[in-house]
């Protein structure tokens, strides 16, 4: 059954499956191994009768994977001939290959797809063989494609914490922030995400290819939110943020319509984002939060304001170091300076339906002058 995977709606019978590989342009000079009927636990085509449906492949004691996601009743199986984590000799053969790659292209760590349809007990131990080859702080990231929090909780629990995940949550709240508009409530954007409640295993990210128009998970954030979204990600503390290609290069040759805004935000990030956060999310339409900089990063410190609605404002603290200081906003969209009062306080302006990113004064001259300008 499409729509439950645990449920058979024919008795077995016989097919022909393409779910034999024996590489012969490649030979052995890799790997010996050659890939039977066995090694799978489902496939879609039966080439006898030119039927396209899921085959679950039964002899062996062949079950669908448990330790998956759980909707369409049990989601191991995926597309084309899907591999059976639970026969040893796939487990050990994606080992090799999993060794081989990163120490080939000397890896430091690696993106896990569609990991949702994987089991989670393969997951495990295919990240233990290759750390122990290549260190325990070899990276990992996963992609997780489920906005239920619940479910990427679950998840972590089982890997050990010891893999991250993509923030869909993250991702599908900026995605509606972007369609409501002034109707979104921007105080909750970060509500039921993993950037909030596991800040250390969160990858944060605006849009990515799943996401891109034309994508069967098709939910791409309106152009208007994306320098906000980015800024977002970016700039606060918690996460750590990846950008989609698209949204740097182009996609389909068409311009790329954020690259300005982004390296602004890149080198904000890198000169700036530094020191203890101060969160302002107490405002429907206007949102914003300040980072106070640090002593190893002289005239450090950044303070973000992002409104959906009206033009806005708000008193924010970004440490009392700054006291006298002149601050300015970084993109250009306001011209009006702020001065940091004896408290630490600025009052910061922000463009209706935009972002406003305010760095000192100081900060950027020094930049202006390291680049000769």
């Amino acid at each position: 059954d499409q729509q439950n995977r645990d449920k058979e709606i024919t008795d077995a019978y016989e097919i022909e499956g393409w779910t034999g590989f024996n590489f012969p342009g490649r030979g052995n000079k890799y790997s010996d191994f050659k890939w039977h009927w066995y090694h799978f636990t489902g496939t879609d085509y039966d080439a006898r009768t030119e039927k396209t449906s899921i085959f679950k492949i039964m002899g062996d004691g062949k079950s669908w994977s448990e330790g998956v996601d759980e909707e369409n009743g049990n989601y191991d199986y995926l597309m084309f001939a899907n591999l059976d984590f639970n026969h040893p000799e796939v487990v050990k053969e994606m080992e090799r290959w999993g060794i081989w790659v990163s120490r080939e292209l000397d890896l430091d760590g690696m993106r896990l797809d569609a990991i949702k349809h994987i089991n989670d007990e393969f997951i495990r131990k295919f990240l233990a063989a290759v750390r122990k080859e290549r260190g325990a702080d070899f990276y990992a990231v996963g992609e997780y494609w489920k906005q239920d929090l619940e479910s990427l909780d679950d998840y972590l629990k089982e890997e050990r914490y010891k893999v991250d995940l993509f923030d869909v949550p993250l991702h599908y709240n900026m995605y509606q922030a972007s369609k409501q508009g002034r109707d979104y409530d921007l105080s909750k954007i970060l509500d039921g995400t993993l950037v909030q409640n596991h800040p250390t295993l969160a990858v944060t990210f605006v849009d990515n290819h799943d996401s891109q128009w034309g994508s069967s998970l098709e939910s791409a954030v309106e152009d208007w939110f994306k320098p906000s979204a980015y800024a977002l990600i970016l700039l606060m503390k918690e996460g750590y943020p990846c950008l989609f290609y698209g949204d740097y290069y182009g996609v389909s040759g068409n311009p790329p319509m954020h690259r300005a805004i982004i390296d602004i935000l890149l080198e904000i990030r890198k000169n700036h984002a530094f020191g203890e956060q101060n969160y302002y999310f107490d405002h429907p339409n206007t949102i914003g939060f300040t980072r106070v900089g640090d002593q190893d990063h002289p005239h450090s410190g950044v303070a973000v304001l992002i409104s959906n609605g009206e033009d806005g404002d708000k008193v924010m603290n970004v440490g009392k170091q700054h006291a006298g200081e002149t601050w300015k906003e970084a993109t250009g969209n306001v011209e009006e300076t702020v001065i940091i009062d004896e408290e630490g306080n600025g009052r910061f302006l922000v463009h209706g339906g935009n972002v406003a990113v305010w760095i000192p004064e100081r900060a950027s001259q020094d930049t202006r002058e390291e680049d000769g300008k």
